[in-house]
């Protein structure tokens, strides 16, 4: 015998939407007007309706340049009905930038020189010996320019198993970014993790490399992996989703060169 659970005279299971409620709400749109304004102290500020925006530490978020500050500015005018934070990497790498840069330099700079330990330029395929050609035409260029720049070697290794750098490595990387502000740590922190790559991070913030082609060294291999056996649609959502924060981290550094 079956029982009326929706009290309508029907069975089974919900007839209405079912919403994620492990989603909260979004919430809704709560300004008409969005500017950039000069910060009092130097940088700039985003106003909505004239008061200016504000980290979720609750400070007021300053961004160091008129050009991020502008796509900062952009993300908050073209929300819609309602505001959608996946919309807006820049404006969560500004808020990184104030929130948690800011007050951990030393620690997020400690994690970009220890990717630089184990960098994917430096981990080769022993095969196939087109992968292990294409590695070495995209990645070589790059990888003897950032030694040049930075006056240091970086030990290769094929496959998976762990090659110790020279310490010549690490002192080197760390000297190259210690004169970076807030903003620019967080964009090449971000960057290096979204790729694996220190040397990459190192490559754009030198204008060595393109943002583009920063992208397509960085997936090389999975792209690879692509031409052989295809597309996985949840991989390519998951890639445009990293590509999303990795363009914001690149607009952050556009005027470093």
């Amino acid at each position: 015998m079956t029982s009326d659970v929706n009290g309508d005279g029907a069975t089974g299971g919900p007839k209405g939407p079912i919403r994620d409620a492990l989603r909260p709400s979004l919430p809704k749109r709560f300004y008409k007007e969005a500017l950039r304004v000069p910060a009092a102290g130097g940088g700039c500020e985003i106003h909505l309706d004239g008061r200016p925006l504000r980290t979720p530490m609750k400070r007021v978020l300053v961004i160091a340049g008129e050009p991020f500050a502008d796509v900062v500015l952009s993300e908050w005018q073209a929300q819609a009905d309602v505001i959608d934070p996946a919309s807006m990497p820049a404006t969560r790498l500004a808020n990184s930038a104030v929130d948690t840069v800011a007050d951990n330099r030393d620690a997020v700079a400690a994690e970009i020189v220890a990717y630089a330990g184990n960098d994917l330029l430096c981990y080769r395929a022993a095969n196939p010996a087109k992968l292990v050609a294409l590695q070495d035409e995209i990645w070589n260029p790059i990888l003897a320019a950032v030694e040049k720049e930075i006056g240091a070697r970086f030990a290769l290794a094929q496959g998976v198993m762990h090659t110790p750098q020279p310490h010549t490595v690490f002192e080197a990387v760390a000297s190259a970014i210690r004169n970076l502000d807030h903003l620019q740590l967080a964009a090449l922190q971000l960057i290096t993790t979204i790729t694996g790559s220190a040397v990459l991070a190192l490559a754009y913030l030198k204008g060595i490399v393109t943002a583009d082609e920063v992208w397509a060294a960085a997936h090389l291999d999975e792209d690879w992996q692509i031409a052989q056996w295809g597309r996985d649609e949840e991989a390519e959502a998951r890639r445009a989703a990293r590509e999303r924060d990795f363009r914001a981290a690149t607009a952050a550094l556009a005027n470093w060169h």
